[in-house]
């Protein structure tokens, strides 16, 4: 490659900016809201994704631009957008957004939701004056107790609003006189669901016999109840609002005496981080707004955007509650493999032959299983894990806990840091340290985000480690709605290194040489990019090459730039990455043989597999890892080969061709960075990877079973 060609993959305009592809993924979350093909509730929580996920934005990548700017430290990505132009290209981009998001809930969901007798008042006008005396009735005696309203002055501080708390804005004055003072009630949505249920009355039946549901929002019922907040007052107005702070977690290790209490202080910042953006409603007076904006942020930099839409639409999940289960997706029950349906066969099956489960539509009781087993098995001393999500009332922290009342070596390394998991992780690992496990509250300077657990168990012929790996959490919850891939293995070359990675993790060592894994920080990067170089020149020696990666993620500057040059080279290159992805593709000279495409359905795609033609030897990995600098730099992550033969055939001819047919749920990325739905033929088959995994889960099972033959012949798909 010449300097010359060197220098054409640093152009900017071969990198799509971060924060823009994103913004492009979350546009797909708020189309599923519109696709009829969902049941009814389905869009509903489609359109609070959406608003979660929004939220989720702002308090991180958007604080984290304020941040650059307001210290003058200036990053700037390879596409070569300053975080003051960053900024700007988002607000432009999310005008249209919350626009198409209040036409979505207006104009589509809610007239369904009538049709379907689930009524939603967004107006008081609409509720009879008998359910409003029952509000009444209800405010005062449940929600009237716990309000708290604060006055506050033009000249005063104003009152403290904590991140992503709903408030109401009220304006009164004294009785027949002029001057308007202001208060701030908090709206209490911790205690009361935000869609109240109208009890039913003599004027509007709203009882289980006629099948008619009717509600109204929490800030509603306060606001036409204030007279009994402000006794003696005139109520003006009230203003419903939301302040989305910074609460981004910059925890300094280094000065940590203990890392512990360093988290415990950091979570509790988080309400009180620098405003970032303010939601009013439309109607709000504009010199209450001027007010507001200046005393929460002193800036005209804070973004807002006046609606007449529900603030904080993530709340409208609470409507997933209702019980019609016509509205919602079929139910399914996750298959279990028959190898593991007995309990006392776990580690003989494990023994016998690797295994793979996909979830969800495979169960994780598979896991559950793996350490509820190995807790009470008298031949296992000791098990080692990772903990990076797990939920809540997780099983996996029950068995480790039994495993260590049983006398058990267990060693559990817990990331303290992952993002909006550190209370629950906090508390995990203080209930694993009283049961006495040995925690490790994870490595400075990184996260552990690798998903791994080893069992070491004393057989007749000696030791023999037992490991789980996987894409996703140790989280029986995510399990439901993640596709992610778990691993078992007994290879003894595989035990040993993962028995190598945990000494690392709880040790001082720097182990760099495993038979097998490949762990990073540095390792991934530079294996990855040996790959790619590797297939350069087997397609340039005359065998076809052939890269196919499904990730989550693809941003890393230096990872864009080997595909593009792959690309050159002739190399075909299909990516199927569900969020970011920073390359472009189709560019003439640069990315004309890369594809890149993205699924996002009832679940959220999130196995991480990467394959190599390699001159026919088909490499595979899976693991945790994404190709973002994050990942490659400042985690430890790991990546695991399947060397099963098995195993890989059915990787090959089945789960990655159907993942990459996908028409139903597929968009396709265009030179300029959009994505449109794929489209296909008429005379086509209309082809969704996640419905068809639903109706042949189980799959992996007749694998294992058939020794991989009958799926080949019944399920193999062609690309």
């Amino acid at each position: 490659m010449t300097s010359t060609s060197n220098d054409l993959l640093e152009d900017p305009s071969l990198f799509m900016n971060r924060e823009l592809s994103w913004m492009e993924f979350n546009e797909h979350v708020l189309e599923e809201a519109k696709d009829k093909r969902h049941p009814l509730l389905e869009r509903v929580k489609f359109l609070a994704i959406f608003s979660h996920n929004l939220d989720e934005f702002f308090m991180i990548r958007v604080s984290g631009l304020h941040r650059q700017i307001g210290e003058g430290v200036v990053s700037v990505p390879a596409d070569g957008m300053s975080p003051s132009k960053q900024l700007e290209a988002i607000y432009d981009r999310l005008t249209p957004l919350i626009e198409e998001k209040a036409r979505i809930w207006y104009e589509e969901l809610l007239p369904d939701l009538e049709t379907a007798g689930i009524h939603i008042h967004h107006s008081y006008e609409t509720v009879p004056v008998g359910a409003q005396k029952r509000l009444r009735d209800l405010f005062t005696r449940e929600i009237f107790p716990v309000l708290t309203p604060l006055a506050f002055f033009k000249l005063h501080p104003f009152p403290l609003i904590s991140n992503l708390s709903l408030s109401l804005a009220i304006v009164v004055k004294e009785r027949g006189g002029t001057e308007e003072f202001f208060s701030r009630v908090k709206v209490p949505t911790e205690s009361y669901p935000r869609l109240l249920l109208i009890p039913p009355d003599s004027d509007h039946k709203t009882t289980s016999n006629t099948g008619e549901m009717h509600f109204v929002f929490l800030e509603d019922v306060i606001s036409e109840n204030l007279d009994l907040l402000f006794p003696g007052m005139d109520v003006v107005a009230a203003y419903p609002f939301r302040v989305t702070r910074d609460t981004d977690i910059e925890i300094e290790e280094d000065e940590a005496d203990d890392l512990l209490t360093a988290v415990e202080e950091s979570v509790g910042r988080r309400r009180v981080g620098t405003p970032v953006r303010l939601e009013i409603c439309g109607w709000m007076d504009q010199t209450v707004f001027d007010m507001m904006r200046t005393k929460l942020a002193g800036s005209a930099e804070i973004f807002y955007r006046r609606t007449n839409a529900p603030i904080g639409m993530s709340d409208l999940f609470v409507l997933l509650n209702i019980d019609r289960p016509e509205l919602k997706d079929t139910p399914f029950v996750p298959s279990i493999p028959s190898w593991l349906e007995s309990e006392q066969d776990i580690f003989a099956s494990i023994l016998k032959k690797d295994t793979l489960i996909f979830h969800p539509y495979e169960s994780f009781q598979p896991v559950v299983t793996f350490l509820k087993r190995a807790a009470k098995d008298p031949d296992v001393l000791a098990i080692k894990m990772t903990l990076y999500r797990t939920g809540t009332q997780s099983p996996i922290i029950d068995a480790l806990m039994q495993a260590r009342q049983n006398e058990k070596a267990v060693t559990v390394i817990v990331e303290l840091k992952a993002r909006f998991d550190e209370k629950n992780n906090l508390e995990w690992a203080k209930a694993l340290e009283q049961a006495g496990v040995h925690v490790v509250y994870g490595i400075s300077g990184l996260k552990v985000h690798a998903k791994i657990c080893l069992v070491v168990r004393r057989e007749p012929g000696g030791i023999v480690r037992y490991v789980h790996m996987s894409s996703g959490n140790y989280n029986a919850i995510t399990s439901r709605i993640y596709t992610d891939i778990g691993f078992f293995t007994a290879n003894a070359e595989i035990g040993s290194d993962a028995s190598n990675l945990f000494n690392v993790l709880t040790g001082l060592g720097h182990f760099t040489e495993y038979n097998h894994l490949i762990v990073s920080p540095m390792m991934i990067r530079r294996a990855i990019l040996n790959l790619i170089n590797e297939e350069i020149l087997h397609h340039r020696e005359g065998r076809k090459g052939c890269i196919i990666l499904k990730l989550n993620a693809l941003q890393d500057k230096e990872m864009i730039q080997a595909l593009y040059r792959a690309s050159q080279a002739g190399v075909k290159i299909d990516l199927q990455i569900r969020g970011i992805c920073c390359l472009r593709p189709g560019v003439p000279g640069i990315s004309d043989n890369i594809t890149v495409s993205s699924i996002v359905g009832r679940f959220l795609e999130h196995a991480r597999i990467y394959y190599f033609r390699s001159g026919g030897k088909k490499i595979v990995y899976m693991g945790s890892a994404d190709l973002m600098p994050r990942n490659l730099n400042r985690r430890i992550e790991l990546l695991f080969p399947v060397l099963d033969q098995d195993i890989k055939t059915m990787i090959l001819q089945t789960l990655l061709p159907l993942h990459m047919r996908d028409n139903a749920r597929a968009w396709v990325m265009e030179l300029n960075g959009t994505y449109t739905r794929r489209t296909h033929l008429p005379d086509d088959e209309i082809f969704d990877a996640q419905d068809w995994m639903l109706k042949h889960r189980g799959i992996w099972n007749e694998l294992h079973k058939n020794n991989g033959f009958y799926i080949k012949n019944k399920y193999n798909l062609k690309q």
